[in-house]
């Protein structure tokens, strides 16, 4: 017996006890999921919907929930230097077909116990959290003491004597030193020779020479018009 059921837009054939990959469908796995859009019922008597076969539905169980490999979505303008460059993961849902149901019939319960660990799993974990928090709050049990060990004071040699200090003998003030003021030197007299120095004789210094004046350049003739000859030939 199989069935044709739409989900996410999009339909799929399914039989009981069988795995199919479909769009995401909220819900963790374990927990129990219906379908009610059937559009055919096949097997030995086919029963076809319009547009649903009417009281029919499709138990089903999360089994896991993923991603899709990556996709990338990539677009250019060309001469406008704009690119922009996206990534996409399509999530989806694995689901495990339990039970084909037709007339309006419910799921068993062996789905219905099947679709609820998670709430099971989840009332003992506060059991198994109380004697673990009251072990913690125990106070700890002392431990017992050391046995009494035998006076050291018997066997263990008498401890020399310690050396006294010797007492540090005051030392002696000493008088403060007096630094011995040095003589200032007396200033020596130059003598006269050094003094009175001779003064050097001043030499005449030549007297500058005028340039001679140039001769006042000759201006030039001025030429006298060339008589044509031409005019007295003809005479």
């Amino acid at each position: 017996m199989f069935a044709i059921i739409r989900t996410g837009g999009k339909q799929y054939r399914v039989a009981e006890q069988e795995l199919i990959t479909v769009d995401k469908i909220s819900g963790e796995p374990g927990d129990a999921v219906r379908f009610g859009e059937v559009l055919l019922i096949g097997g030995d008597n086919i029963v076809v919907g319009s547009p649903t076969v009417s009281g029919a539905t499709v138990a089903g169980e999360v089994v896991e929930q993923g991603r899709g490999e990556k996709l990338i979505a990539f677009k250019k303008r060309r001469r406008k230097n704009s690119r922009r460059k996206r990534g996409h993961r399509q999530q989806f849902s694995v689901i495990r077909i339990t039970e084909i149901l037709t007339e309006g019939r419910k799921p068993s319960a062996k789905t219905a116990a099947a679709s609820q660990p998670r709430a099971a799993e989840a009332a003992a974990a506060p059991a198994e959290v109380a004697p673990q928090a009251a072990r913690a709050e125990a106070p700890p049990r002392p431990e017992p003491a050391p046995a009494a060990a035998a006076p050291a004071a018997e066997t263990a040699e008498p401890a020399a004597p310690a050396p006294v200090a010797a007492e540090a003998k005051p030392k002696a003030a000493k008088p403060p030193k007096t630094e011995a003021k040095k003589p200032e030197p007396e200033p020596q007299a130059e003598p006269e020779e050094t003094k009175a120095k001779p003064a050097k004789p001043k030499t005449a210094k030549p007297a500058k020479k005028e340039p001679a004046e140039k001769p006042a350049a000759k201006k030039p003739a001025a030429k006298k018009p060339a008589a044509d000859k031409g005019k007295d030939k003809k005479k």
